[in-house]
């Protein structure tokens, strides 16, 4: 039986991480520069709502500024795009938010698209997914960057390696892909209709899994050895947190791991407060 794997501590890393970003926060604030952070809420998804309330948390504990807009879920488009307008034009606010998913009648492209590049804190909006591509980036999407950073605080290098992705996303697949390829990776995306998946995932010296379905990466699909990062965040049969990947299975073959929860969760937030302080700075 192989070793079980290392576990990627996420809480840990982002804690250190978080310590340095307040460190740059307070050296702002002593120039005069307070960070700030507005989060837009539409709505009541109690997901939404929970990410909101550690977003809010986390801003606090280094210091940034936030202000929360909670819209009820009847908003119009039109109400929304006028806030964000309102966000764009004040010069103390740095980074502007919109938690997705919004509510059905609002479309989500017209909203991101209508956040100021230079606030865009998700780095969802087409210019910041373009200077992605590019590589010369001010803002990387928050989960991709966490996860960049897991590796980087963990000593496992990208350059050369088999990354193989499960998951197309605009928020984490597609981004991923890029700075796995930047740090020289060799890239495989992978989505639902790719043929023998365990094949492909078998590939992988370093494997992401973002798909949202809970325990879908099992153990005889990964590579002995392999580092696993699980971006999932799901509910097993008994309601329980867990994430795309069976843990305790995959655990026993894979090199090093991120557990669910306390591996890629906490670095995304962190991501985020590290781009707010970067929007304040420019």
């Amino acid at each position: 039986m192989a070793e079980t794997a290392k576990i990627i501590d996420g809480k840990a890393i982002s804690e250190k991480l978080r310590g340095d970003i307040r460190k740059d926060v307070e050296a702002l604030i002593n120039d005069g520069i307070v960070p700030g952070l507005a989060v837009v809420i539409v709505g009541n998804n109690p997901a939404s709502r929970t990410y909101v309330n550690n977003k809010k948390k986390a801003c606090a504990q280094v210091g940034i500024h936030s202000e929360e807009y909670a819209l009820p879920e009847e908003t119009t488009q039109e109400q929304l795009i006028a806030l964000v307008e309102e966000l764009n034009g004040r010069p103390d606010i740095h980074g502007i938010l919109v938690q997705l998913p919004l509510p059905k009648h609002i479309d989500d492209e017209a909203i991101i698209a209508a956040i100021s590049p230079k606030k865009d804190v998700d780095a969802f909006h087409a210019e910041n997914v373009g200077h992605i591509m590019i590589g010369d980036h001010k803002f990387l999407p928050c989960t991709p960057a966490g996860v960049m950073e897991l590796l980087r605080e963990s000593n496992i290098d990208v350059c050369g390696k088999e990354c193989v992705i499960i998951g197309r996303s605009n928020i984490v697949g597609k981004p991923m892909a890029m700075l796995l390829l930047h740090q020289n990776g060799t890239v495989t995306i992978c989505h639902s209709r790719t043929k023998n998946l365990a094949e492909v995932t078998r590939r992988a010296d370093i494997l992401v899994v973002a798909i949202g379905k809970a325990k879908f990466v099992t153990a005889d699909m990964v590579k002995p050895g392999a580092v696993v990062i699980d971006v999932g965040m799901d509910r097993d049969e008994n309601g329980k947190l867990c994430g795309d990947v069976d843990f305790a299975s995959v655990s026993q073959v894979a090199g090093y791991i991120t557990p669910v929860p306390g591996g890629v969760g906490p670095m995304t937030i962190t991501m985020l407060l590290k781009n707010t302080l970067t929007a304040a700075k420019l």
